[in-house]
């Protein structure tokens, strides 16, 4: 199966949108985005993505665990979770609090990969 993947430059201008006024712009010095971002390609390589819905969840799970930004981390996630969606034809709908909290829990490793995709399917309908 081919999907439509996400890369650094994308991702990063994601982050610039979803960033309030006041709040630190820019990567964290220490974190690796490229790298973060490797961990997906990884996954894809050793078969370990099934469909579209692991393909988004593993973004927002690597996305939010890997603080690669200086701030907004886990609204990025969900904003590269959602763009990774409508990429590769599934429109998500989302509830905003429940979709919050579900984030909150996968940055906090509460929720692994394979939840967040079963979560993702019974809220998205291939379009």
């Amino acid at each position: 199966m081919t999907f439509v993947l996400l890369d650094a430059s994308l991702v990063e201008r994601i982050h610039d949108h979803v960033l309030n006024p006041g709040e630190l712009p820019g990567r964290a010095r220490d974190k690796s985005l490229e790298g973060t971002l490797a961990r997906v390609e990884n996954r894809l390589t050793y078969g370990m993505i099934a469909d579209v819905f692991d393909l988004a969840a593993c973004y927002a799970v690597v996305i939010a665990q890997g603080h690669c930004f200086n701030d907004a981390n886990k609204r990025t996630a969900f904003r590269c979770m959602q763009v990774t969606l409508v990429l590769n034809g599934v429109q998500p709908s989302f509830d905003t609090e429940e979709t919050g909290q579900t984030i909150i829990r996968a940055a906090q490793r509460l929720l692994d990969e394979g939840e967040l995709a079963e979560w993702l399917r019974q809220r998205a309908t291939r379009g």
